[in-house]
């Protein structure tokens, strides 16, 4: 079965960066769409960087210029770059990926509705 597997997560002060994986197994990232979502308790989990199967990138606009989604795929992994952080970025961050092909990440790459495979989640905590 499909698994995705996130670490990277840890605590920062604002400012600085971190990088999130998400090692996939029994999937082909260049087939599918993929993404970054996260959520704090109480809310709803907010998609914040999606890749097509053909590379293309969708961002949230509350991290646009400061995250950076990309993939190793030969080595099926998504990574997630956090630069200047703040604590508004103080999450749970999840990997999420499609199960039918996706080769464009269309406009509704960072909706949850989209995505079937998700891992577990690792945490992200920013202070100021």
């Amino acid at each position: 079965q499909v698994q995705l597997v996130e670490s990277g997560g840890g605590s920062v002060q604002a400012g600085g960066s971190l990088r999130l994986s998400c090692v996939t197994s029994r999937y082909t990232i260049t087939r599918h769409c993929m993404a970054w979502f996260r959520q704090v308790p109480g809310k709803e989990r907010e998609g914040v960087a999606a890749v097509g199967g053909a590379g293309d990138t969708r961002y949230a606009d509350t991290v646009k210029g400061r995250f950076t989604i990309s993939r190793d795929n030969a080595a099926n992994t998504l990574y997630l770059q956090m630069n200047s952080l703040n604590p508004e970025d103080t999450s749970t961050y999840y990997c999420a990926g499609t199960r039918g092909h996706c080769p464009v990440a269309g406009s509704d790459a960072l909706e949850k509705y989209i995505y079937d495979y998700w891992g577990q989640g690792t945490q992200v905590a920013v202070s100021s």
